[in-house]
């Protein structure tokens, strides 16, 4: 298996949020994944080959064809292993079960995406609006634009993706999570969870293919600024961001 993705979180973090491909093209190269959209307008949530947009306030809508992508990482789950959760207190929970059972696959340096399909007590998430910028980062943008809500007594699916320590700014390390209720009302970026039951399916992904922008301004970018504490807060924490 294979993940398709749209840039870099470095050049994300560092402001580069001008769209590289439209939607319609991404969605020929995966049918479930995450990332964002032109100007960080809003949560991507790929499932089921849709793409959807969580807004600042938590609604969904199904993203244009023509909308804009600056950072995505999508895959096609076609063989996949199947999971199975009890009740999850938080996320930090969820995520070390999740290394559990990627390490039992010898899986802890592949690349990783899975899908839950639980019951939730809680969902913590965010999402933001629009803020067109040139670099701007990443942290002072959503700084200005992020709004922070929970989902309770909900019922979804969580899109989880995985990268290895080693590839900490092509993406984010660890577990990356967005969640999307079952009627596809409600979602965002996940910051924590309390949650009943799940399950789903994982797959293991050991290839990458990155399309990097073609416009000259990308290479205005000085991409090794971002810390990794910075993506850290931004990706995986509330932090400042």
């Amino acid at each position: 298996m294979k993940i398709f993705q749209v840039s870099t979180l470095q050049a994300l973090m560092l402001g580069y949020s001008r769209a590289v491909i439209p939607v319609s093209e991404l969605l020929r190269h995966g049918n479930i994944g995450l990332g964002t959209f032109t100007d960080v307008d809003g949560e991507m949530i790929v499932l089921d080959g849709i793409c959807y947009r969580a807004m600042e306030n938590g609604d969904i809508a199904e993203a244009e064809p023509d909308r804009g992508v600056p950072f995505s990482a999508v895959c096609s789950m076609e063989e996949s292993t199947p999971v199975e959760f009890g009740s999850m207190d938080n996320i930090e929970e969820l995520k070390r079960a999740l290394n559990n059972i990627i390490d039992s696959h010898f899986g802890l340096n592949s690349m990783h995406m899975a899908r839950i399909d639980g019951e939730f007590k809680i969902v913590d998430a965010r999402s933001e609006s629009g803020y067109e910028s040139m670099h701007v980062d990443l942290k002072t943008i959503l700084g200005k634009t992020q709004k922070a809500f929970q989902f309770e007594a909900i019922k979804g699916t969580l899109v989880c993706a995985y990268f290895p320590d080693y590839m900490d700014g092509i993406n984010a390390a660890g577990w990356h999570l967005h969640f999307i209720s079952d009627d596809r009302k409600h979602g965002g970026h996940v910051f924590d969870i309390s949650m009943k039951s799940g399950r789903g399916q994982i797959s293991k992904i050991n290839s990458i293919e990155i399309k990097l922008p073609d416009e000259p301004v990308f290479d205005t970018y000085s991409l090794k600024q971002a810390s990794e504490e910075e993506i850290k807060a931004v990706e995986q924490g509330k932090g400042n961001a």
